[in-house]
């Protein structure tokens, strides 16, 4: 019997692409708009597995529950996983992710909130719309000659060098494990945190979270910048100090931020809120800035990403049940 697989947080966008790859599988697909949470965790009786996204709590009560009801797999549909207990996790239930499904997707964003930022091309939008054709307080800079600071070189810190050194870019990296091949090849440099932050016109952030790095963007780091940089961040909200971001900002020490994820964005990213008003000030203030660009985590959303995902999603879960690879243990990346 094929296994029946209950998705959670999902909008049409995902019943729409999984369904497609799902011609491939054949599998029994339920699809639930909320978030797997502590009151809806029920839903899972009588599944196989369970599939997840970002804002799902993948935490030791719902571990619980899901082992209790049987359970066998929880497939994330994304490369992030820092919403699992991963302790609880152990000798219970075997979680896979998509650990690449499409880099040059959120590069491609990154470099785009770069743009939009150096030309303004936010603002001059509203303004012709309001047949106000004044460039004053739009000026912005060449790219070419400038340095670029990227922190990560995984695939997605890769690709969006090869797109920054196409503008003519000085790169400077930063990377626990440096990848000296790619250096070589590509043209970049792996410097220190340090001198990254002292010689970069614009930082853009590609690392993962970890317990090493959460707000490794804050007040001193920012200090150590150069006046008027830009700051990108793609990666994940927490490797930001949201607060010492603003007073930075207020302070003109950052000249703009571009910001597809926030470290509080669980409640608002992905909903309609534009007839309510948001209760989360720190947020709010973010979106007074005129040099402040906020995007509601939406690097990865392109047509081949979500392919990718759903291919790759339903595969981890087709080697588990079929090819019984995965069993009895916790696995991050298969396939």
């Amino acid at each position: 019997m094929k296994p029946r697989i209950v998705f959670f947080d999902t909008k049409p966008y995902d019943r729409e692409y999984f369904n497609r790859a799902n011609r491939d599988y054949d599998y029994s697909l339920s699809f639930v708009r909320d978030r797997l949470t502590h009151d809806t965790v029920s839903l899972t009786r009588d599944a196989d597995a369970v599939c997840a996204f970002i804002n799902d709590a993948i935490d030791a009560h719902n571990i619980e529950a899901l082992y209790e009801n049987d359970i066998k797999l929880i497939a994330l549909r994304s490369a992030g996983y820092n919403n699992v207990d991963l302790k609880a996790l152990q000798e219970k239930i075997p979680v896979v992710r998509v650990p690449a499904y499409s880099p040059r997707a959120v590069a491609e964003h990154a470099v785009a909130l770069m743009l939009t930022l150096n030309r303004k091309t936010h603002r001059a939008y509203y303004r012709v719309r309001d047949n106000n054709f004044s460039i004053d307080g739009l000026m912005g800079f060449d790219l070419h000659g400038k340095t670029a600071g990227v922190v990560g070189t995984g695939k997605i810190g890769l690709a969006a060098i090869d797109i920054l050194r196409g503008f003519g870019m000085r790169v400077l990296a930063y990377d626990v494990y440096e990848n000296h091949e790619a250096a070589v090849e590509k043209g970049y440099e792996y410097v220190s945190i340090d001198t990254l932050l002292a010689d970069s016109d614009i930082i853009t952030l590609h690392c993962p979270l970890t317990p090493d790095n959460v707000h490794m963007i804050n007040r001193d780091t920012i200090g150590k910048m150069k006046d008027g940089v830009m700051i990108i961040n793609t990666g994940r909200g927490r490797l930001i100090d949201t607060r010492a971001l603003i007073d930075g900002i207020k302070q003109r020490k950052i000249g703009s931020a571009g910001l597809d994820v926030y470290e509080e964005e669980t409640e608002y990213f992905f909903e309609d809120f534009s007839s309510e008003t948001i209760t989360d000030d720190v947020l709010a203030r973010l979106t007074t800035f005129p040099n402040v660009l906020v995007t509601s985590h939406q690097g990865f959303f392109t047509r081949e990403a979500m392919t990718n995902i759903a291919h790759t999603t339903l595969e981890n879960i087709r080697l588990f049940f079929e090819e019984n690879t995965l069993r009895n243990q916790v696995c991050y990346h298969c396939g």
